[in-house]
């Protein structure tokens, strides 16, 4: 494999809202949508429109959201060795709510994602060790991500930690373990109790993070683009964004990871730097369009200049 993702796989219950709802309040909606989402599958799936060899190592429920997201990594030619079906919950579910300027308001109902055990990764550990890259983050058991990343470093395999959701106290083996820390603004504020509300205060958050011991960090910031620095150069970078509309933003943050696990596993001649601009434009096509993984685009309709 090119890409071997251990993650959560979500069902969207997507509601379009003229603005996000405020507590007790109730509004009228002016479309419904069911997609595939969870960030782990969001990054799965969009390495393989990428191009990249992937493998999903995840839990769904015995139901009818369960049967349709199997067949979701079938289409998306996904290997599903390591998909495992329980009846014991049902496959997690994200109802989600998008204004019209296409943020979002999400709730996580995990479900099957919080039955995936460490057994459960390190049963899948033949694929690890034969993988590129692997990426992992916080929608299953932290134990069971943990267990993921230094699975990887056991076989000297590098991983991608998305931190998503965050989770204050996040024990600091999460940032030896990992060999690139991705994280967005929120999550950085959330794990280093600094201010990311601008390029500076990003800068100062990724060296706090580089304290914690990881290889490299990467902060994606929206429309600001991204700031990234590593163990060998810790001068942060910006990578600037470009300025484009965006429909909805859901899953922008899972094309950036998805694009970024492709391009480590596919273009090793690229620099970093070159890898997190292209991966910036992959999540700025990924936001012109609604819906998560509906909105993902494929190799063949992006700019050939991408995969030059």
């Amino acid at each position: 494999m090119d890409v071997t993702v251990i993650g959560s796989c979500m069902t969207d219950l997507v509601s379009y809202v003229p603005r996000l709802p405020k507590p007790g309040e109730t509004l009228h909606g002016t479309k419904f949508a069911i997609g595939f989402g969870g960030k782990g599958a969001n990054q799965c799936i969009v390495a393989a429109r990428l191009g990249a060899k992937t493998a999903m190592v995840a839990k769904v429920g015995d139901d009818t959201f369960g049967k349709d997201y199997i067949q979701n990594f079938k289409d998306n030619q996904v290997m599903i060795e390591h998909v495992e079906v329980t009846s014991a919950a049902g496959t997690g579910v994200a109802p989600i709510c998008v204004n019209q300027e296409g943020q979002n308001s999400i709730v996580i109902v995990a479900g099957a994602n919080l039955l995936l055990t460490e057994d459960n990764v390190r049963a899948a550990e033949a694929v690890v060790k034969e993988t590129k890259i692997v990426v992992c983050q916080l929608e299953i058991p932290a134990q069971s991500t943990l267990a993921a990343l230094k699975l990887a470093k056991k076989h000297n395999v590098r991983s991608i930690f998305n931190p998503a959701p965050a989770q204050s106290g996040l024990s600091d083996e999460f940032f030896s373990e990992c060999h690139i820390f991705c994280a967005n603004e929120t999550e950085a504020e959330i794990l280093t109790g600094l201010p990311v509300k601008d390029i500076e205060g990003a800068c100062k958050a990724t060296l706090a993070l580089l304290d914690k011991g990881c290889s490299v960090v990467i902060l994606t910031l929206g429309v600001m683009g991204s700031v990234f620095a590593t163990q060998e150069n810790r001068k942060p970078i910006h990578v600037a964004a470009q300025s484009v509309t965006a429909v909805d933003t859901t899953g922008a943050g899972d094309a950036f990871v998805g694009a970024l696990a492709y391009y480590l596993s596919n273009s090793p001649s690229l620099t970093l730097q070159e890898i997190i601009q292209r991966s910036t434009e992959v999540a700025g096509v990924s936001v012109q369009s609604p819906g998560t993984q509906t909105s993902f685009p494929w190799k063949k309709d992006l700019p050939p200049k991408l995969f030059s």
